[in-house]
C-alpha cells in the first residue's frame, strides 16, 4: 500500500483550512484517511506558531513505515528541521518562450543603436 502524508482541504469558499493526514495514495484528496497528524492554516501570518501544527512523533512513525510526504509537507518538515533539505528541480515555467526572448533581443539592439547614435554627435561636437 502506497502511503502519503498530505493535506486534506477543509474550510469554506476562499477560506482554506487544511488537515495534515496520513492516507493511502489512491484515496481522494479530501477522502478517507488513516490518521490526522496536524493542521495548516494558510490565512495566518507566516511567523505565527498556530499556522502549522504537527504531531511530530506520529509523523516520524509514518515516515519510518514508508509514507512519502508531498512537496508542501516536505517543506514544512524541512522548516522544522525534521527532514534534510533536498535539492529541487527548478521548473522552466518562468523562462520566457522563443518569441519573448527574440523581442527582448530586438529591443536591446534598438536601445544600443539609439544610445550609439546619441553618443556619436556628442563626440563629433567635442572633437571640433
Amino acid at each position: 500500500m502506497a502511503m502519503k502524508i498530505r493535506l486534506a482541504r477543509g474550510g469554506s469558499k476562499k477560506r482554506p483550512f487544511y488537515s495534515i493526514v496520513a492516507c493511502d495514495s489512491r484515496m481522494p484528496r479530501d477522502g478517507r484517511f488513516l490518521e490526522k497528524l496536524g493542521t495548516y492554516n494558510p490565512l495566518l501570518p507566516k511567523d505565527s506558531e498556530e499556522r502549522v501544527k504537527m504531531d511530530m512523533e506520529r509523523v516520524k512513525y509514518w515516515l519510518e513505515k514508508g509514507a512519502q510526504p508531498t512537496d508542501r509537507i516536505a517543506r514544512f518538515l524541512e522548516a522544522s528541521g525534521d527532514l534534510e533539505k533536498k535539492s529541487r528541480a527548478n521548473m522552466k515555467k518562468a523562462v520566457p518562450g522563443k518569441k519573448a526572448t527574440e523581442r527582448a533581443e530586438q529591443k536591446a539592439a534598438k536601445e544600443a543603436e539609439a544610445k550609439a547614435a546619441s553618443e556619436a554627435p556628442a563626440e563629433e561636437a567635442s572633437a571640433e
